[in-house]
């Protein structure tokens, strides 16, 4: 009888519980699956929400509210006057930042997010050259425009060169002492197409720097274990290519006071293009040890890169940090400028293609 009794309340209490829920219908709400924020030139926010309207055909149509404020919340106050029905944005797919404002900073911005419980923190983050707004209105396919672009991003992480970014990540690596954030950098080429141009740098909450999309497959190498992307290199017969499959990044400390540093990078690949008519049997040694020298230096300018900025997106401060005693980061912000780092990286071409 107790057992019973105990099952019962059980029912009876989830019964509750779920009649406590606040339930939307779908029709009666503006489902927000795109934010931006651009600098309006009175100097305020100017920020745009995107919203789908599904047609009977089952594509699918964007529209935009836009509105100004001197914070995020009151803007998204604006545009909520000037809707008919609830914007919600339990949906959200992805957020838009103009480059000045990325510039400017934009943790102030995120903390309207960061308060609505509805919002996951799986959505992608990206800054962009040239205006969000604009970028909203084009028109990238019947699927929707932040479904668009939320899958460009995410294919060009799990296949390409672009390292995990998004929302929980950027405020992971914010709140993370020793490590700065990144975001992927966006722009409109045309009315129905935007491309990836490379990867905005912040120091803290502020953008300091883009990496170009040709640094792109080198950065992905030293932020992320596991690493699916493409590069090329120059050999005998012209251009080959080499798809990496898999690749492990590890640091060790070598010294300190000066600080050295060693990052030792394998990768795995395959090449996928050979501008050769055929393939000698010594020759994909040779492309390996090319593209370790290309993938060292290439990884040690950034390096150096990171140094004159005074960033550090890779999280070295942390690393070191876990090896240290009593680490003083006030002390490592001088120390980082004046640390000497060695790359040194193993490709091993595992695979030439099916004509071999």
């Amino acid at each position: 009888m107790r057992i019973r009794a105990f099952f019962f309340t059980i029912i009876l209490c989830v019964l509750l519980i779920t009649g406590c829920v606040q339930k939307k219908v779908i029709d009666d709400i503006n489902i927000a699956t795109g934010i931006g924020v651009d600098q309006a030139e009175n100097g305020l926010l100017l920020g745009s929400v995107m919203i789908p309207e599904f047609k009977p055909d089952k594509s699918i149509e964007n529209f935009s509210f836009t509105a100004e404020g001197e914070i995020m919340r009151d803007v998204m106050s604006q545009m909520q006057q000037k809707a008919s029905q609830p914007i919600l944005a339990g949906s959200l797919d992805i957020a838009l930042f103009n480059e000045e404002i990325a510039r400017n900073g934009i943790i102030q911005i995120l903390d309207v997010f960061l308060r609505d419980p509805s919002v996951g923190a799986r959505v992608q983050l990206a800054v962009v050259d040239g205006k969000a707004v604009e970028v909203f209105e084009g028109n990238y396919g019947d699927r929707g425009n932040a479904l668009y672009l939320r899958e460009l991003i995410e294919h060009n992480m799990k296949g390409g060169n672009l390292p995990v970014a998004n929302l929980h990540r950027f405020l992971f690596d914010f709140y993370q002492k020793g490590k700065d954030p990144y975001l992927p950098y966006l722009k409109k080429q045309d009315d129905d197409l935007v491309s990836l141009r490379g990867i905005a740098l912040f120091k803290d909450e502020k953008v300091v720097d883009i990496l170009h999309e040709n640094k792109m497959f080198y950065f992905k190498l030293l932020v992320d274990r596991f690493t699916m992307g493409t590069i090329m290199v120059k050999e005998g017969h012209g251009n080959a290519t080499v798809k990496s499959i898999k690749s492990d990044t590890d640091m060790k400390l070598i010294k300190r006071d000066p600080y050295e540093i060693t990052i030792n990078i394998d990768v795995k690949g395959i090449l996928t293009e050979h501008e050769g008519i055929r393939l000698a049997k010594d020759e994909a040694n040779k492309i390996e040890k090319l593209l370790e020298k290309q993938v060292n230096k290439e990884c040690q300018a950034l390096l150096t890169e990171f140094q004159e900025n005074k960033i550090d997106p890779i999280g070295i401060g942390h690393f070191v940090k876990t090896k240290t005693r009593q680490f003083d980061f006030e002390k490592w912000e001088t120390d980082f400028q004046n640390a000497t780092f060695n790359v040194n990286t193993n490709i091993d071409i595992v695979e030439v293609g099916v004509v071999e």
